[in-house]
């Protein structure tokens, strides 16, 4: 099945891939890899998911706003290659949670975009990562990832 066939199982639809808010591009594509910018935690409706880890929000709805973020990284990649189907592994994704001084559930948050890779990969959607917590995101948001993919020619 392919991944977009698998998304559409899952009852999920690529948003519109984001565009730049400042002096970088979304993505660059060297060397068999492809790299994806921070993706914010923004809804495909338009909505920004703010708030902070261990004050506004629970676990669950920062998994919710990390899965956001793994819809706008998979768009990013469509935007890029114009196939899901080209990805051969994801590599690495990079998790950033707003939270507060003792939230320490960094790596189960950032599991909602890490589970929705493997739901649309597979094994191929398996990775490493880091999951750290910050005090300060852009727009105020919950969660920012980004991401590193290997991709088939």
């Amino acid at each position: 099945m392919s991944a977009e066939n698998r998304l559409a199982s899952l009852g999920l639809a690529l948003p519109d891939a984001m565009a730049p808010v400042a002096n970088y591009v979304p993505f660059v594509a060297a060397d068999g890899l492809l790299s994806i910018s921070g993706q914010i935690a923004k809804t495909a409706d338009g909505r920004l998911i703010t708030g902070r880890l261990g004050a506004d929000l629970d676990v669950a709805a920062g998994q919710e706003a990390a899965r956001a973020c793994a819809l706008n990284i998979l768009a990013q990649i469509k935007l890029a290659l114009g196939d899901l189907d080209r990805v051969a592994r994801v590599v690495k994704l990079g998790g950033f949670v707003r939270c507060t001084e003792d939230f320490t559930d960094q790596p189960a948050v950032i599991n909602g975009a890490s589970d929705l890779m493997v739901e649309v990969f597979g094994a191929a959607g398996r990775h490493s990562r880091a999951a750290v917590g910050v005090n300060a995101l852009p727009l105020g948001v919950a969660v920012e990832i980004d991401a590193l993919i290997a991709i088939d020619a």
